[in-house]
């Protein structure tokens, strides 16, 4: 072997050698996950607005990596309305902020709206934007929310209100 190829094997092994030492990034199981993420049920009371009367009322959440979410309530049957669909960050330590909306819908007037292929038809959506205050052992949270209920321009209506929220993490 001359010269010029035993330098030429000697700076590609070396350039091997120091590559296999370089830190490896984690796989995404092992990669730190934001606190927030995962599943949570919370007890929610509105002290304004339509929902103030409201007095069980709970919301289901999931925080999904990459900073969308899903909510559902107990109440997503009365008037039907479909999941609340959002994003959510982090603002400080142990602070979030989550705005998420829903659909709002309107009661038939009659029968005949339903059998006519009507039914609760869409009237506008809702917007919420919650401020979350994580525990420091990560398995509660709790919050306030602003909830502004638009119509279909767009438009708020006076149905909008402030509540609070106490959750806990589902896990197994």
């Amino acid at each position: 072997m001359n010269r010029r190829s035993w330098l030429l094997s000697f700076a590609a092994a070396s350039t091997l050698l120091v590559g296999a030492c370089e830190p490896q990034p984690k796989p995404a199981s092992e990669a730190a996950v934001p606190a927030l993420t995962g599943a949570w049920r919370s007890d929610v009371q509105f002290r304004t607005g339509a929902f103030a009367a409201i007095k069980d009322l709970q919301f289901m959440y999931v925080f999904n990596l990459g900073g969308t979410m899903t909510e559902s309530s107990n109440y997503d049957g009365s008037p039907p309305v479909p999941p609340a669909y959002g994003a959510w960050k982090q603002i400080g330590a142990n602070e979030f902020e989550a705005h998420y909306e829903f659909y709002v819908t309107a009661p038939p007037k009659g029968i005949s709206e339903i059998t006519g292929g009507g039914g609760w038809l869409p009237t506008g959506r809702g917007s919420l934007v919650e401020r979350i205050t994580l525990a420091a052992d990560g398995k509660s949270f709790q919050s306030t929310i602003r909830y502004a209920q638009l119509a279909k321009d767009g438009k708020p209506t006076e149905a909008g209100g402030e509540a609070t929220g106490r959750a806990v993490r589902i896990g197994i």
